[in-house]
């Protein structure tokens, strides 16, 4: 199930080995749910600890993930943890996190009454064709005002003290609230190169504050402070934000993303509808930047929920009461998957500047399985 590209990346990682990275997306409560069955037949497939990867980037519910991996944490104690069985070594041993009550429940509580962003409403008018339109949108919504503070300290509980997890290779994603710009959170001792993303870099965040601002969905949560700027969802510039990696030229990126859909389905409900909908536009945005990653040398699994998923989860992904079934949905359907991939086609560059076989990646979504 290899993936294969026109050209191999040039980092190595520890030991001389290829290198590799995670990507892993936003989706909610239960795009977490999700998540961890994916991550789990991902492990048994491919024989890979996923705490080994040499970068792993975080958006929404994937910047949760990130942190847990990068503390330490492995897939199974995530599964584990998930499943209600006691965690007794490592750095979720004792974890309190309620998945049912801590996210704040199904609904959001009532937002305010004036757009949560002015500016950035205006800065995105000027900036059509830069700003994706979701970031402009989160603009006009009414500022949330659920907490992410559980989120926070669930995550400094991870660090025994420390500002950030040890390792290197563990970047957040968040958005600007008033600027507009995509921010990548890093660790002190990390050099993500961004190329054109560097100067929106912030390295001497705490991890906690963060993750809790890379979670932070716009009409849902309150936006997180973070020195003089105000942070939301990573997920209103993109639920994947695979593009960030293509300046690593890493071997590999596998890319764990809930709101994707290579399956689509029959929706039967206008909740549904819409949903389908959204989950279209998250594809196609991320396999744009999944070829910006593959341009750069670097091959590009993407694993995404199936039809069958797309049943479980429902039309709200914040529902926690689907969180069991979903997780057991997506240990089947995932491990399916990932034995038997499909190509996927990406979209055909105005120029070209690789060769043919370079459009074709290998995606373990399964859109046809």
């Amino acid at each position: 199930m290899s993936p294969r590209s026109a050209r191999r990346g040039r980092t190595r990682g520890r030991g001389g080995r290829p290198s590799w990275g995670l990507v892993l997306g936003g989706g909610g409560v239960l795009g977490g749910a999700w998540m961890v069955g994916a991550l789990t037949a991902y492990e048994e497939v491919s024989g890979r600890d996923c705490r080994d990867a040499d970068v792993i980037i975080g958006t929404s519910v994937g910047a949760f993930a990130a942190a847990l991996l990068g503390a330490g944490a492995s897939v199974a104690d995530w599964r584990a943890h998930q499943e209600g069985r006691a965690v007794r070594h490592g750095p979720m041993a004792g974890l309190s996190w309620d998945y049912d009550v801590d996210s704040g429940g199904a609904t959001p509580p009532t937002p305010g009454r004036r757009p949560g962003s002015p500016g950035l409403v205006t800065s995105g008018v000027r900036r059509l064709r830069r700003l994706p339109p979701t970031a402009v949108l989160s603009g006009l919504v009414p500022e949330g005002r659920g907490s992410m503070t559980r989120i926070g300290e669930t995550v400094d509980g991870l660090l025994g003290g420390r500002d950030w997890v040890r390792r290197r290779g563990v970047r957040v994603v968040a958005l600007d609230y008033d600027s507009g710009h995509r921010t990548v959170f890093a660790g002190p001792t990390d050099q993500p190169d961004a190329d054109r993303h560097r100067r929106h870099t912030v390295r001497g965040a705490r991890l906690p504050d963060a993750v809790m601002a890379s979670c932070a969905i716009p009409g849902w949560y309150a936006p997180v402070r973070i020195g003089d700027h105000r942070y939301v969802d990573g997920g209103a510039w993109s639920s994947t934000n695979v593009d960030l990696v293509a300046a690593d030229h890493l071997d590999e990126v596998v890319v764990v993303a809930p709101m994707v859909c290579f399956a689509p389905d029959r929706p039967r409900s206008f909740a549904q509808i819409v949903d389908r909908q959204w989950r279209a536009s998250v594809t196609a945005r991320c396999l744009r930047e999944v070829q910006a990653a593959h341009a750069a040398g670097t091959a590009v699994t993407v694993i995404g929920p199936s039809a069958e998923d797309l049943e479980a989860v429902g039309p709200n992904v914040m529902d926690p009461n689907r969180r069991r079934r979903v997780l057991e949905t997506s240990l089947r359907t995932s491990r399916a998957a990932l034995a038997d991939p499909e190509p996927l086609e990406l979209p055909v560059p105005p120029a070209p500047s690789a060769p043919a076989d370079a459009r074709h990646q290998r995606d373990a979504a399964g859109a046809r399985r």
